[in-house]
């Protein structure tokens, strides 16, 4: 065999894919549980104004069907539970105190799903608001122990919920850092975050690093103050 002939029979290496060719979402229902606080509030918004279908849970179903007619949009509310069951990709709003508590009770209804987990471990005293750190590491990576049947990933922790629910603001002027162990999973939820108008969904790594991506809140919250802003993120050069 010549030279010529080994360099044509040698695998040719597939071109790498482009990180902004992202799935289509459009047909997937979300589910936010946490629906009726102001950020699951918001998100829940949000997806529904852009055309996504939107199921928001809450532990009392009535709170959360009110707070779905107040959101308009087709956006439906249920418990818990029946969202969860109902959704493809299911929005972890709820707050850290019962972040825990919530999935355990879960853990068969999220079986399958994707999941994607926005809340952020803090605490607050005297000088503001402070990271606090969970055994797991995360909150993300405490979601992924306690729920192995799903494909656990971490979004939305940087947004305002003030912004959010604000019908007059049409669009959200920040990145949203996306973390996961699959590239696929990842790019469904970069997608969704892409779906917001101004808003970008960026690959920042895999759940073990969530945690510095969860305690950034608490900077957020001091530069909000100080600055009478609702401040959110960029990634420059990408």
């Amino acid at each position: 065999m010549t030279s010529s002939d080994s360099a044509q029979a040698a695998p040719q290496k597939a071109p790498a894919k482009d990180p902004w060719d992202l799935p289509d979402v459009s047909g997937l229902v979300v589910g936010v549980l946490g629906g009726t606080g102001p950020q699951g509030k918001g998100l829940a918004y949000r997806l529904a104004k852009a055309g996504q279908k939107v199921i928001i849970g809450s532990r009392a179903a009535d709170r959360a069907r009110t707070a779905a007619e107040e959101l308009g949009h087709g956006v439906e509310g249920t418990d818990n539970a029946e969202c969860a069951r109902r959704s493809d990709v299911v929005i972890v709003a709820v707050p850290w105190e019962g972040h825990g508590d919530t999935l355990a009770a879960l853990r068969e209804d999220l079986a399958g799903k994707l999941v994607v987990d926005c809340v952020n471990p803090l605490g607050f005293d005297k000088k503001g608001a402070y990271a606090l750190k969970p055994e797991e590491g995360s909150a993300a990576e405490q979601a992924a122990a306690l729920l192995p049947g799903s494909r656990v990933t971490a979004a939305f922790h940087h947004l305002s919920a003030v912004l959010l629910q604000d019908p007059a603001i049409e669009e959200i002027d920040t990145d949203v850092m996306v973390l996961g162990e699959e590239r696929a999973d990842v790019e469904t939820v970069q997608a969704l975050a892409g779906r917001i108008p101004g808003m970008r969904g960026v690959f920042a790594g895999r759940l073990r690093n969530a945690h510095q991506v969860e305690s950034l809140v608490a900077n957020l919250i001091s530069v909000n103050r100080r600055y009478k802003a609702h401040a959110g993120l960029r990634v420059t050069d990408v």
